[in-house]
Protein backbone atom coordinates (compact mmCIF):
# COMPACT_ATOMS: atom_id res chain seq x y z
CA UNK A 1 0.00 0.00 0.00
CA UNK A 2 1.65 3.21 -1.15
CA UNK A 3 1.17 6.59 0.47
CA UNK A 4 2.21 10.01 -0.70
CA UNK A 5 3.82 11.17 2.51
CA UNK A 6 5.41 9.76 5.62
CA UNK A 7 3.63 9.43 8.92
CA UNK A 8 4.60 8.42 12.39
CA UNK A 9 4.87 4.66 12.82
CA UNK A 10 4.84 2.66 16.01
CA UNK A 11 4.84 -1.03 16.80
CA UNK A 12 1.44 -2.72 16.88
CA UNK A 13 0.67 -5.90 18.69
CA UNK A 14 -0.77 -8.30 16.12
CA UNK A 15 -3.35 -10.44 17.84
CA UNK A 16 -3.87 -13.92 16.45
CA UNK A 17 -6.13 -16.55 17.93
CA UNK A 18 -5.63 -20.25 18.41
CA UNK A 19 -7.79 -22.64 16.42
CA UNK A 20 -10.89 -22.16 18.56
CA UNK A 21 -12.69 -19.20 17.04
CA UNK A 22 -14.55 -18.34 20.22
CA UNK A 23 -11.45 -18.57 22.40
CA UNK A 24 -10.41 -15.05 23.45
CA UNK A 25 -6.82 -16.06 24.20
CA UNK A 26 -4.19 -14.59 21.86
CA UNK A 27 -0.56 -14.88 20.92
CA UNK A 28 1.45 -11.77 20.24
CA UNK A 29 3.92 -10.85 17.54
CA UNK A 30 5.21 -7.43 16.52
CA UNK A 31 3.96 -5.76 13.34
CA UNK A 32 3.57 -2.16 12.23
CA UNK A 33 0.78 0.33 12.54
CA UNK A 34 0.40 3.78 11.00
CA UNK A 35 -0.67 6.91 12.83
CA UNK A 36 -2.28 9.99 11.27
CA UNK A 37 -2.62 7.93 8.10
CA UNK A 38 -4.59 9.45 5.19
CA UNK A 39 -7.69 7.53 4.24
CA UNK A 40 -8.43 9.35 0.98
CA UNK A 41 -6.12 7.07 -1.08
CA UNK A 42 -8.09 4.08 0.21
CA UNK A 43 -11.39 5.32 -1.25
CA UNK A 44 -12.60 5.65 -4.82
CA UNK A 45 -13.67 9.23 -4.07
CA UNK A 46 -10.09 10.09 -2.98
CA UNK A 47 -11.68 12.06 -0.15
CA UNK A 48 -11.48 12.12 3.63
CA UNK A 49 -9.12 13.08 6.41
CA UNK A 50 -6.66 10.82 8.27
CA UNK A 51 -7.26 7.97 10.67
CA UNK A 52 -5.72 8.16 14.10
CA UNK A 53 -4.53 4.59 13.57
CA UNK A 54 -4.49 2.41 10.46
CA UNK A 55 -3.82 -1.32 10.38
CA UNK A 56 -4.15 -3.90 7.65
CA UNK A 57 -5.35 -7.47 8.21
CA UNK A 58 -4.42 -10.20 5.73
CA UNK A 59 -6.00 -13.20 7.48
CA UNK A 60 -9.35 -13.85 9.14
CA UNK A 61 -7.55 -14.31 12.46
CA UNK A 62 -5.98 -10.88 12.15
CA UNK A 63 -9.35 -9.32 11.30
CA UNK A 64 -11.04 -10.90 14.31
CA UNK A 65 -8.19 -10.02 16.66
CA UNK A 66 -8.13 -6.38 15.57
CA UNK A 67 -11.90 -6.11 15.98
CA UNK A 68 -11.73 -7.70 19.44
CA UNK A 69 -8.95 -5.37 20.47
CA UNK A 70 -11.02 -2.34 19.45
CA UNK A 71 -14.10 -3.68 21.22
CA UNK A 72 -12.15 -4.50 24.37
CA UNK A 73 -10.69 -1.00 24.57
CA UNK A 74 -13.79 0.89 23.45
CA UNK A 75 -11.96 2.24 20.40
CA UNK A 76 -14.08 3.41 17.44
CA UNK A 77 -13.53 1.05 14.51
CA UNK A 78 -13.85 1.72 10.78
CA UNK A 79 -13.76 -1.25 8.42
CA UNK A 80 -12.37 -0.61 4.94
CA UNK A 81 -12.51 -3.00 2.01
CA UNK A 82 -12.22 -1.59 -1.49
CA UNK A 83 -13.27 1.88 -0.33
CA UNK A 84 -15.85 2.18 -3.10
CA UNK A 85 -18.80 2.85 -0.83
CA UNK A 86 -17.31 5.27 1.69
CA UNK A 87 -17.68 9.00 2.23
CA UNK A 88 -15.24 9.97 4.98
CA UNK A 89 -15.37 13.41 6.57
CA UNK A 90 -12.58 15.92 6.08
CA UNK A 91 -11.64 15.62 9.75
CA UNK A 92 -10.94 11.93 9.27
CA UNK A 93 -11.58 9.16 11.76
CA UNK A 94 -10.66 9.38 15.44
CA UNK A 95 -10.16 5.68 15.97
CA UNK A 96 -8.76 2.57 14.33
CA UNK A 97 -9.28 2.06 10.60
CA UNK A 98 -8.95 -1.61 9.71
CA UNK A 99 -8.23 -2.48 6.09
CA UNK A 100 -9.49 -5.98 5.31
CA UNK A 101 -7.00 -7.33 2.77
CA UNK A 102 -7.64 -11.05 3.10
CA UNK A 103 -7.20 -13.24 0.04
CA UNK A 104 -8.94 -16.43 -0.98
CA UNK A 105 -10.69 -17.69 -4.12
CA UNK A 106 -11.87 -21.31 -3.85
CA UNK A 107 -13.93 -22.99 -6.56
CA UNK A 108 -15.38 -26.48 -6.08
CA UNK A 109 -17.62 -27.37 -8.99
CA UNK A 110 -20.24 -24.63 -9.01
CA UNK A 111 -19.55 -23.61 -5.40
CA UNK A 112 -17.45 -20.50 -4.87
CA UNK A 113 -15.96 -19.15 -1.65
CA UNK A 114 -14.38 -15.70 -1.53
CA UNK A 115 -12.41 -14.09 1.27
CA UNK A 116 -13.79 -10.70 2.20
CA UNK A 117 -10.74 -8.86 0.89
CA UNK A 118 -10.84 -10.35 -2.61
CA UNK A 119 -11.21 -7.75 -5.37
CA UNK A 120 -14.75 -8.26 -6.58
CA UNK A 121 -14.35 -7.50 -10.26
CA UNK A 122 -11.34 -9.86 -10.46
CA UNK A 123 -13.39 -12.61 -8.85
CA UNK A 124 -16.15 -12.09 -11.42
CA UNK A 125 -13.62 -12.40 -14.23
CA UNK A 126 -12.32 -15.68 -12.81
CA UNK A 127 -15.80 -17.20 -12.59
CA UNK A 128 -16.43 -16.25 -16.21
CA UNK A 129 -13.14 -17.86 -17.21
CA UNK A 130 -14.26 -20.97 -15.34
CA UNK A 131 -17.48 -21.04 -17.37
CA UNK A 132 -19.82 -20.38 -14.47
CA UNK A 133 -22.84 -18.09 -14.61
CA UNK A 134 -24.53 -16.06 -11.91
CA UNK A 135 -22.44 -12.94 -11.33
CA UNK A 136 -21.19 -12.12 -14.85
CA UNK A 137 -23.36 -8.98 -15.07
CA UNK A 138 -21.77 -7.66 -11.86
CA UNK A 139 -18.47 -7.14 -13.68
CA UNK A 140 -16.68 -3.84 -13.16
CA UNK A 141 -18.25 -3.07 -9.79
CA UNK A 142 -15.44 -1.70 -7.62
CA UNK A 143 -14.83 -2.88 -4.10
CA UNK A 144 -14.24 -6.09 -2.24
CA UNK A 145 -16.16 -9.34 -2.00
CA UNK A 146 -16.97 -8.81 1.66
CA UNK A 147 -19.02 -5.72 0.85
CA UNK A 148 -21.31 -7.48 -1.62
CA UNK A 149 -23.70 -9.12 0.87
CA UNK A 150 -23.84 -5.99 3.03
CA UNK A 151 -25.18 -3.87 0.19
CA UNK A 152 -26.78 -6.75 -1.71
CA UNK A 153 -24.80 -5.51 -4.68
CA UNK A 154 -26.67 -5.62 -7.95
CA UNK A 155 -26.59 -4.31 -11.51
CA UNK A 156 -27.88 -5.12 -14.97
CA UNK A 157 -30.47 -7.62 -13.78
CA UNK A 158 -28.38 -9.52 -11.25
CA UNK A 159 -27.82 -9.16 -7.52
CA UNK A 160 -25.70 -11.24 -5.20
CA UNK A 161 -28.69 -12.31 -3.10
CA UNK A 162 -29.65 -14.74 -5.85
CA UNK A 163 -26.34 -16.64 -5.72
CA UNK A 164 -25.06 -16.25 -2.13
CA UNK A 165 -25.65 -19.41 -0.12
CA UNK A 166 -24.14 -18.24 3.17
CA UNK A 167 -21.99 -15.59 4.76
CA UNK A 168 -19.28 -16.28 7.33
CA UNK A 169 -18.97 -13.36 9.73
CA UNK A 170 -17.55 -12.42 13.10
CA UNK A 171 -20.37 -11.52 15.48
CA UNK A 172 -19.16 -8.70 17.73
CA UNK A 173 -22.04 -9.26 20.13
CA UNK A 174 -21.46 -12.96 20.83
CA UNK A 175 -17.72 -12.78 20.03
CA UNK A 176 -18.02 -15.84 17.82
CA UNK A 177 -17.63 -16.64 14.16
CA UNK A 178 -21.02 -17.49 12.69
CA UNK A 179 -22.25 -18.88 9.39
CA UNK A 180 -25.45 -17.19 8.25
CA UNK A 181 -27.48 -18.89 5.49
CA UNK A 182 -29.04 -16.86 2.70
CA UNK A 183 -32.53 -17.11 4.17
CA UNK A 184 -31.34 -15.37 7.34
CA UNK A 185 -29.45 -12.56 5.58
CA UNK A 186 -32.67 -10.54 5.09
CA UNK A 187 -31.72 -9.47 1.60
CA UNK A 188 -33.79 -6.74 -0.02
CA UNK A 189 -32.99 -4.04 -2.57
CA UNK A 190 -29.51 -2.73 -1.66
CA UNK A 191 -30.02 -3.87 1.90
CA UNK A 192 -29.37 -6.79 4.23
CA UNK A 193 -29.16 -7.92 7.82
CA UNK A 194 -25.55 -6.74 7.84
CA UNK A 195 -26.39 -3.24 6.65
CA UNK A 196 -29.28 -3.01 9.11
CA UNK A 197 -26.94 -3.74 12.04
CA UNK A 198 -23.57 -2.38 10.87
CA UNK A 199 -21.94 -2.46 14.30
CA UNK A 200 -22.54 -6.16 14.84
CA UNK A 201 -21.15 -8.22 11.97
CA UNK A 202 -17.77 -8.26 10.23
CA UNK A 203 -17.96 -10.27 7.02
CA UNK A 204 -15.07 -12.72 6.66
CA UNK A 205 -16.09 -14.98 3.76
CA UNK A 206 -18.91 -15.20 1.23
CA UNK A 207 -20.10 -18.42 -0.37
CA UNK A 208 -21.97 -18.66 -3.66
CA UNK A 209 -23.71 -21.29 -5.77
CA UNK A 210 -23.17 -20.56 -9.45
CA UNK A 211 -24.50 -22.28 -12.57
CA UNK A 212 -22.76 -24.37 -15.21
CA UNK A 213 -24.71 -23.54 -18.37
CA UNK A 214 -22.14 -24.82 -20.86
CA UNK A 215 -20.37 -21.48 -21.07
CA UNK A 216 -23.54 -19.42 -21.36
CA UNK A 217 -24.76 -16.61 -19.13
CA UNK A 218 -27.84 -16.55 -16.97
CA UNK A 219 -30.92 -15.50 -18.95
CA UNK A 220 -30.45 -11.79 -19.72
CA UNK A 221 -32.92 -9.82 -17.61
CA UNK A 222 -32.01 -6.16 -18.06
CA UNK A 223 -33.43 -4.42 -21.13
CA UNK A 224 -30.36 -2.23 -21.71
CA UNK A 225 -28.08 -5.26 -21.60
CA UNK A 226 -30.31 -7.19 -24.00
CA UNK A 227 -30.31 -4.29 -26.45
CA UNK A 228 -26.53 -3.96 -26.27
CA UNK A 229 -26.17 -7.69 -26.87
CA UNK A 230 -28.71 -7.72 -29.69
CA UNK A 231 -30.85 -10.39 -28.01
CA UNK A 232 -34.24 -10.68 -26.36
CA UNK A 233 -34.76 -10.61 -22.62
CA UNK A 234 -34.55 -14.19 -21.37
CA UNK A 235 -31.92 -15.24 -23.90
CA UNK A 236 -28.55 -16.60 -22.86
CA UNK A 237 -25.27 -15.45 -24.42
CA UNK A 238 -21.65 -16.54 -24.06
CA UNK A 239 -20.39 -15.59 -20.60
CA UNK A 240 -17.44 -13.57 -21.86
CA UNK A 241 -19.72 -11.61 -24.18
CA UNK A 242 -22.07 -10.77 -21.32
CA UNK A 243 -19.21 -9.62 -19.09
CA UNK A 244 -17.56 -7.54 -21.82
CA UNK A 245 -20.87 -5.88 -22.73
CA UNK A 246 -21.54 -4.92 -19.12
CA UNK A 247 -18.02 -3.51 -18.79
CA UNK A 248 -18.59 -1.37 -21.89
CA UNK A 249 -21.92 -0.14 -20.57
CA UNK A 250 -20.41 0.71 -17.19
CA UNK A 251 -17.39 2.37 -18.77
CA UNK A 252 -19.66 4.54 -20.89
CA UNK A 253 -21.24 5.78 -17.66
CA UNK A 254 -17.92 6.42 -15.93
CA UNK A 255 -18.45 3.50 -13.56
CA UNK A 256 -15.29 1.53 -14.23
CA UNK A 257 -12.38 2.88 -12.20
CA UNK A 258 -9.77 4.83 -14.15
CA UNK A 259 -7.21 6.93 -12.21
CA UNK A 260 -6.92 9.31 -15.16
CA UNK A 261 -10.67 9.93 -15.51
CA UNK A 262 -12.24 12.13 -12.85
CA UNK A 263 -15.66 10.90 -13.91
CA UNK A 264 -14.74 7.66 -12.14
CA UNK A 265 -13.61 9.37 -8.92
CA UNK A 266 -16.93 8.51 -7.36
CA UNK A 267 -18.81 5.85 -5.43
CA UNK A 268 -20.73 4.80 -8.52
CA UNK A 269 -24.43 5.37 -7.92
CA UNK A 270 -24.62 7.90 -5.09
CA UNK A 271 -28.36 7.47 -4.52
CA UNK A 272 -30.56 4.39 -4.40
CA UNK A 273 -33.64 4.12 -6.58
CA UNK A 274 -36.66 5.22 -4.50
CA UNK A 275 -39.24 2.56 -3.63
CA UNK A 276 -42.71 4.04 -3.18
CA UNK A 277 -46.04 2.86 -1.83
CA UNK A 278 -49.08 3.11 -4.10
CA UNK A 279 -50.10 6.33 -2.39
CA UNK A 280 -46.61 7.83 -2.63
CA UNK A 281 -46.33 6.86 -6.28
CA UNK A 282 -49.70 8.47 -7.08
CA UNK A 283 -48.58 11.74 -5.49
CA UNK A 284 -45.26 11.51 -7.30
CA UNK A 285 -46.97 10.81 -10.64
CA UNK A 286 -49.14 13.88 -10.18
CA UNK A 287 -46.04 16.01 -9.55
CA UNK A 288 -44.47 14.56 -12.71
CA UNK A 289 -47.48 15.55 -14.83
CA UNK A 290 -47.49 18.98 -13.26
CA UNK A 291 -43.81 19.46 -14.03
CA UNK A 292 -43.46 17.70 -17.39
CA UNK A 293 -46.92 17.67 -18.90
CA UNK A 294 -50.11 15.62 -18.75
CA UNK A 295 -48.68 12.77 -20.84
CA UNK A 296 -45.46 12.39 -18.85
CA UNK A 297 -44.90 8.93 -17.42
CA UNK A 298 -42.09 8.32 -14.91
CA UNK A 299 -40.10 5.07 -14.84
CA UNK A 300 -41.90 2.45 -12.76
CA UNK A 301 -40.80 -1.09 -11.88
CA UNK A 302 -42.42 -3.65 -9.59
CA UNK A 303 -40.79 -3.91 -6.15
CA UNK A 304 -41.34 -6.04 -3.08
CA UNK A 305 -44.56 -5.86 -1.07
CA UNK A 306 -46.48 -4.42 -4.00
CA UNK A 307 -44.44 -1.22 -4.01
CA UNK A 308 -43.07 0.56 -7.07
CA UNK A 309 -39.45 1.43 -7.76
CA UNK A 310 -38.59 4.48 -9.82
CA UNK A 311 -35.30 5.78 -11.20
CA UNK A 312 -33.11 8.08 -9.14
CA UNK A 313 -31.14 9.01 -12.26
CA UNK A 314 -34.35 10.07 -14.02
CA UNK A 315 -35.46 12.13 -11.02
CA UNK A 316 -32.13 13.92 -10.81
CA UNK A 317 -32.05 14.71 -14.52
CA UNK A 318 -35.68 15.88 -14.73
CA UNK A 319 -35.19 18.07 -11.65
CA UNK A 320 -32.57 20.01 -13.60
CA UNK A 321 -29.35 18.35 -12.43
CA UNK A 322 -28.04 17.20 -15.77
CA UNK A 323 -24.78 15.46 -16.62
CA UNK A 324 -21.79 17.62 -15.68
CA UNK A 325 -23.87 19.82 -13.36
CA UNK A 326 -21.86 22.01 -11.00
CA UNK A 327 -19.13 24.59 -11.19
CA UNK A 328 -16.95 23.60 -8.26
CA UNK A 329 -14.51 20.76 -7.58
CA UNK A 330 -17.39 18.31 -6.94
CA UNK A 331 -19.80 17.82 -9.82
CA UNK A 332 -22.25 15.37 -11.31
CA UNK A 333 -20.49 13.03 -13.72
CA UNK A 334 -20.49 14.05 -17.36
CA UNK A 335 -21.48 10.46 -18.17
CA UNK A 336 -24.16 9.58 -15.61
CA UNK A 337 -26.40 11.70 -13.40
CA UNK A 338 -26.32 9.17 -10.54
CA UNK A 339 -22.59 9.61 -9.97
CA UNK A 340 -21.27 12.53 -7.94
CA UNK A 341 -17.58 13.03 -8.63
CA UNK A 342 -14.42 14.57 -7.26
CA UNK A 343 -12.85 16.56 -10.08
CA UNK A 344 -9.46 16.26 -8.40
CA UNK A 345 -9.37 18.98 -5.75
CA UNK A 346 -12.69 18.49 -3.94
CA UNK A 347 -13.15 18.09 -0.22
CA UNK A 348 -15.79 15.91 1.37
CA UNK A 349 -17.72 19.03 2.30
CA UNK A 350 -17.73 20.05 -1.39
CA UNK A 351 -19.23 16.67 -2.24
CA UNK A 352 -21.86 16.85 0.50
CA UNK A 353 -22.86 20.38 -0.53
CA UNK A 354 -23.58 19.09 -4.02
CA UNK A 355 -25.41 16.02 -2.69
CA UNK A 356 -27.60 18.15 -0.44
CA UNK A 357 -28.44 20.45 -3.35
CA UNK A 358 -29.53 17.48 -5.45
CA UNK A 359 -31.61 15.96 -2.64
CA UNK A 360 -33.34 19.28 -1.93
CA UNK A 361 -33.97 19.95 -5.61
CA UNK A 362 -35.52 16.53 -6.29
CA UNK A 363 -37.67 16.80 -3.17
CA UNK A 364 -38.89 20.27 -4.13
CA UNK A 365 -39.80 19.23 -7.68
CA UNK A 366 -41.13 15.70 -7.21
CA UNK A 367 -41.76 15.26 -3.49
CA UNK A 368 -39.38 12.28 -3.33
CA UNK A 369 -36.44 12.21 -0.92
CA UNK A 370 -33.34 10.52 -2.30
CA UNK A 371 -31.27 8.34 0.04
CA UNK A 372 -27.50 8.11 -0.29
CA UNK A 373 -26.08 4.68 -1.07
CA UNK A 374 -22.50 5.16 0.23
CA UNK A 375 -21.79 4.87 3.94
CA UNK A 376 -20.91 8.20 5.55
CA UNK A 377 -18.22 8.39 8.24
CA UNK A 378 -18.18 11.41 10.53
CA UNK A 379 -20.58 13.31 8.28
CA UNK A 380 -24.15 13.09 7.05
CA UNK A 381 -26.41 14.60 4.41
Amino acid sequence: MAYTRAYACAPLTRLTRPAGLSDPSRTLEPVQELHDAPLAPLTTFRLGGPAHRLITATTDDEVIAAVREADDTGTPLLLIGGGSNLVIGDKGFAGTALVIATEGFALDGTRLELAAGEVWTDAVARTVEAGLAGIECLAGIPGSAGATPIQNVGAYGQEVASTITEVVAYDRLTRETVTIPNAECAFTYRHSRFKADPERYVVLRVRFELEDADGLSEPVKYAETARALGVEAGDRVPLAEARETVLKLRSGKGMVLDPEDHDTWSAGSFFTNPILTDEEFAVFHARVRERLGADAVPPAYPAADGHTKTSAAWLIDKAGFTKGYGSGPARISTKHTLALTNRGTATTEDLLTLAREVVAGVRDVFGVTLVNEPVTVGVSL
